[in-house]
C-alpha cells in the first residue's frame, strides 16, 4: 500500500470535501477521486460516502482513519530517527572503560557528550585493556579507553593526560608520611604488581620505573585492576607503583607517596577504529578532545 494514499485518505477524512482536501494537498479532484478508489478496491471496503455537499466516513472509514494516522505518525518518526542518527543527535555507543579510568576523567568526558547530546545513550563496559582491543576489533566496542600509548595501526587514538607512578604504601609504613621517596628506599620491599597478561602496558610500565632505579622487584601478589593493586597494599601484602590517579579512590589504609626522580609515566588513550567515519562518534571524539585541551570537564 502506498503511503500517499494514506495521507490523501486522512487529509479527506478531516476536510470532509473534495474540492478542499485537493486544494490542501495541491492537486485538482480527479487524482483524489482515483486514489480514493484505489484504496478501497486495495481494501475491498466502501470507506466514503459522497453526496453532493460533503464526505461521510462509513464505520470501515472511521476505524481505517485511526490505522492510517498511525501507520503516517510511525513512518515520520522512523523518518526522524534516521535523520537524527546520521546527524549525530541521536543513538548508542558502546564505551569500553578500564577500572582506573573512573579516576582519570573519563565519566565527565561522558557527561560533557551527553550534555551536547541528551538523545544519544553511552554504554560503559569495563574491560581490560586486553579485552577492549579484542572487542574493537570485532565491532562489539566503538570506542575504548584503554591504559596504553599506541595500541594497534587498526586504532585511531587520541592521547589522554599522562598519569606520574607513585608509590603506594600501607598508612603503617615508616616511609608513609614523607613528601617523596626514592625508589632504593623500597627495593628490599614485596611488590603487588598488575598481571602482565591482562594489561601489558601497565606492567611494562612498573617494570621499566624499576629498571631505571636499578631494582629487581621481589613479587607476592599479581592483581587484575589498579583498585585490587591498592587494596591488597591497604591489607599489608605489601608497596606498589600504580598511578597517582588512584589516590581519588579514597581506599583507606594507604599512603600515596611520590617518586623522587622517576620520568615513568602511566599513559591512556582513547582509541577506535579507523574506518569509522559515524558522525556520532566523531562528536565524542571532539567532545573529549576539547576537553583534554581544555585539562577540565
Amino acid at each position: 500500500m502506498k503511503t500517499h494514499l494514506l495521507r490523501y485518505f486522512v487529509v479527506l477524512a478531516e476536510e470532509r470535501h473534495f474540492g478542499r482536501a485537493a486544494q490542501r494537498l495541491f492537486i485538482t479532484q480527479p487524482p483524489l477521486s482515483t486514489a480514493l478508489k484505489s484504496l478501497e478496491e486495495e481494501l475491498g471496503v466502501v470507506l466514503v460516502i459522497r453526496d453532493a455537499k460533503q464526505v461521510t466516513l462509513t464505520p470501515a472509514g472511521e476505524a481505517f482513519l485511526l490505522e492510517a494516522r498511525r501507520v503516517l505518525a510511525q513512518i515520520q518518526r522512523a523518518a526522524d530517527v534516521v535523520r537524527s542518527v546520521a546527524q549525530g543527535t541521536q543513538g548508542r555507543l558502546d564505551v569500553g572503560i578500564t577500572g582506573s579510568m573512573v579516576y582519570r576523567d573519563v565519566p565527565q568526558y561522558c557527561r560533557a557528550f551527553e550534555a551536547q547530546r541528551p538523545h544519544v545513550e553511552l554504554c560503559l563496559h569495563e574491560m581490560s585493556t586486553g579485552e577492549q582491543l579484542r572487542a574493537l576489533a570485532s565491532g562489539d566496542l566503538d570506542v575504548g579507553f584503554l591504559n596504553m600509548g599506541f595500541p594497534s595501526d587498526d586504532l585511531a587514538v587520541l592521547p589522554l593526560h599522562s598519569e606520574r607512578l607513585v608509590a603506594c604504601l600501607p598508612d603503617t609504613h615508616p616511609l608513609a608520611g614523607g613528601a617523596d621517596l626514592a625508589l632504593a628506599q623500597i627495593a628490599q620491599e614485596d611488590f603487588v604488581m598488575f598481571a602482565r597478561d591482562v594489561s601489558p602496558a601497565n606492567y611494562d610500565n612498573v617494570i621499566a620505573c624499576m629498571h631505571q632505579a636499578g631494582i629487581h622487584p621481589r613479587t607476592t601478589h599479581a592483581a587484575r585492576q589498579w583498585l585490587t593493586v591498592v587494596a591488597l597494599v591497604s591489607t599489608g601484602c605489601g608497596v606498589a607503583l600504580v598511578p597517582e590517579c588512584m589516590e581519588r579512590a579514597g581506599i583507606h589504609g594507604v599512603r600515596f607517596v611520590p617518586l623522587r626522580g622517576s620520568s615513568v609515566v602511566a599513559p591512556a588513550v582513547m582509541a577506535w577504529r579507523k574506518n569509522d567515519d559515524r558522525v556520532l562518534l566523531s562528536g565524542l571524539i571532539e567532545t573529549v578532545r576539547d576537553c583534554v585541551a581544555r585539562g577540565t570537564t
